[in-house]
């Protein structure tokens, strides 16, 4: 009786393929603005560990509100 043996799968490589289409996707999520949230907790925890952070639908309805309140034309 011997167990068939398999040989382990390779770990990512940072510089592989799946490297480079995380960085791809990450780079897409910052020009579309889909990381904000997380950019959001970790500055919020660098700045103001002392404070609790605000939920996800709380931080989209404060950037919204900051988005669209206020004068949005130059003269």
């Amino acid at each position: 009786m011997s167990a068939a043996v398999t040989p382990d799968r390779p770990e990512p490589v940072p510089g592989g393929s799946a490297g480079r289409l995380r960085a791809l996707l990450d780079s897409i999520r910052a020009l579309t603005g889909d990381d904000a949230y997380e950019r959001y907790l970790q500055r919020h925890q660098a700045t103001h560990p002392e404070q609790a952070v605000l939920s996800p639908a709380e931080f989209y309805a404060a950037e919204i509100e900051r988005r669209y309140s206020g004068v949005t034309r130059c003269c």
